[in-house]
């Protein structure tokens, strides 16, 4: 058998009303009177013990959460999903290759630049004519670099913007799926079984051990007897035993 089922989110408030509907019975409201255990108090041991009285109706829970999930196309809203976990972390080269590709081109077009305003100004100058054209030449490829990388980089961003769209689509559940009978019968069964077979017997605990606390007190205070004192025999604060001195004669 495996781990219970936790109790999502959205059920919470399902939960809630269930726990209030138990409160509210006959039974339990009569032994809230004998007890005077105030409603309040007892709700709020119900809210604390969920994951206690959930782990009764497990199996309808996951019947449930099967249809649902069935109903809902088999996708999970992707607003709910963890900020990170295993599967959606990041990767760790993601961002060094991010960096690079827009530092690529903007490295290329001033090396571009450098090596182009160089060459051309000895070129002016008629001086070191096979460095001039060594520098030209330099310039140009290194243009032609950032031309390239700035493509790259284009294609990359666009490719993960549509990616993360995709991903961040969420899948909006068929009204009529969700209103199944299917689906309104596996909830009901569910509540039926967590009413019955969780919270009930919960609340019926908590009573049955305020009663016996309070009983237990009430006996503590009109059960005290002295056993120094409530002797047949006593007779006052003398010890057996002591005579009171005799008068002295004159």
């Amino acid at each position: 058998m495996g781990r219970p089922s936790r109790l999502g989110d959205e059920d919470r408030s399902d939960y809630a009303s269930a726990l209030d509907e138990v409160i509210a019975s006959p039974e339990i409201r009569r032994l809230l009177e004998r007890s005077g255990v105030p409603a309040d108090r007892l709700r709020v041991r119900g809210l604390a013990a969920v994951a206690r009285t959930a782990t009764a109706a497990d199996a309808e829970y996951r019947r449930y959460a099967a249809v649902r999930l069935h109903a809902q196309g088999g996708r999970r809203d992707a607003r709910t999903a963890p900020l990170s976990g295993p599967g959606d972390q990041e990767r760790s080269g993601a961002g060094v290759l991010a960096v690079l590709g827009v530092l690529t081109p903007v490295l290329a077009a001033v090396a571009a630049a450098t090596f182009l305003l160089l060459g051309y100004g000895l070129r002016l100058a008629d001086t070191l004519p096979a460095l001039a054209d060594t520098l030209v030449g330099v310039g140009w490829f290194s243009l032609a670099v950032a031309g390239v990388a700035a493509l790259v980089s284009v294609v990359a961003l666009y490719r993960t913007a549509a990616r993360q769209s995709a991903a961040g689509v969420v899948a909006v559940p068929d009204p009529s799926a969700a209103d199944s009978p299917a689906l309104a019968q596996a909830r009901r069964a569910w509540l039926v079984a967590l009413r019955d077979r969780g919270i009930r017997p919960l609340l019926l605990q908590e009573l049955a051990e305020a009663a016996s606390a309070q009983g237990a007190g009430e006996r503590r205070g009109f059960g005290f007897s002295s056993p120094a004192f409530a002797g047949p025999d006593h007779s006052g604060p003398m010890f057996e035993g002591s005579a009171p001195p005799a008068p002295r004669q004159p």
